[in-house]
């Protein structure tokens, strides 16, 4: 049962009920419905500007996270830029001290994508700078690590050129030392000789190698064998091998060819045995190195399991002049 209310009216002096007026209940509800959710709104934008919700702390968690890694990444950047040029300073060695040739140019090699500031938490706030700056940089150690593939792989190129080309280039004696009739010391050298059978000087255009007939000839470079020839006078069986690189051998006097035109051999391989055919007063081998086509002295190819000490006496015991075993 509502409650009813009454007023005194001083005009009649008695107590009269108040008409209920529904309107003016409605705004006094109204208004206090009213009052109550902008309080609330005011209460809730406080606390979601102030205190933060268990997600904003999450976030800012991960935030811290990634402003770290970041920071890391910056570091390992810096680093990487360092190893990065050290190698290219090495690069440049290998490319002038080994090979001779001009290294990658420094304007070419600073000429990348654009660098940028060092500190990047600062940037961080700025999410699209901070994006930019790092893609310029991974833009640029790429450039860098580009030029440095291109640059070894030509290194590679040269290297895999240069093997070739040692393998090529006759470097070893055309007899086993072991299997040598004597000492190698009694060798007839590269220069003006007595001729065996005229008894006067003449230019000899090789070395002669004494071993007994039979003994092994070794190819003293990889390469093509060019001519085989069987002659009843002058070098008698011999052979010509082309190494390439300009580079020509011959072998002379043999007794036995194993080999024919057009055959590959490798260093160290036979390709025939010691005979005494064509000029020739003894069995021996008559070794000859040619550089585009003209005779250069032999000793200078014959260094294999030799000392400095070694060789140099093997170099003074070929310039002795001596009688040749052939002409």
């Amino acid at each position: 049962m509502s409650r009813e209310k009454y007023v005194f009216n001083t005009n009649t002096l008695q107590y009269e009920k108040i008409a209920k007026n529904w309107k003016r209940r409605f705004f006094i509800v109204f208004g206090l419905i009213s009052a109550i959710l902008i309080c609330s709104v005011g209460l809730y934008l406080v606390a979601y500007t102030i205190i933060p919700t268990p997600k904003e702390l999450a976030m800012k968690r991960e935030l811290t996270q990634m402003e770290y890694q970041f920071a890391h990444f910056s570091s390992d950047f810096d680093k990487m830029a360092i190893h990065l040029n050290n190698l290219q300073s090495k690069d440049a060695e290998v490319h002038r001290v080994i090979f001779g040739i001009d290294p990658i140019d420094a304007s070419i090699w600073e000429g990348g994508t654009g660098g940028s500031e060092n500190n990047y938490l600062s940037t961080i706030k700025n999410s699209d700078e901070f994006i930019k700056s790092t893609q310029d940089r991974v833009e640029n150690l790429n450039y860098k690590l580009q030029l440095q593939e291109r640059s070894l792989d030509t290194i590679l190129h040269l290297a895999k050129q240069r093997e070739k080309k040692l393998l090529s280039i006759p470097s070893i004696k055309p007899v086993r030392e072991d299997k040598l009739k004597r000492k190698i010391g009694s060798m007839s050298g590269y220069g003006y000789r007595i001729h065996p059978v005229h008894k006067v000087k003449k230019l000899h255009k090789g070395i002669d190698f004494t071993a007994p007939r039979g003994t092994a000839i070794q190819a003293t470079g990889n390469g093509k064998v060019i001519r085989v020839q069987n002659k009843k006078r002058g070098y008698g069986k011999n052979i010509i091998i082309d190494h390439g690189f300009g580079y020509t051998t011959l072998y002379a006097h043999l007794d036995e060819i194993d080999v024919k035109v057009g055959d590959i051999v490798a260093k160290s391989q036979k390709i025939g045995i010691i005979g005494s055919t064509g000029t020739s007063t003894a069995p021996h081998l008559h070794y000859e190195v040619r550089i585009n086509k003209k005779q250069v002295n032999p000793i200078d190819y014959c260094m294999d399991g030799l000392t400095p000490e070694e060789y140099q006496e093997l170099v003074r015991r070929a310039s002795i002049e001596n009688q040749s075993f052939d002409y």
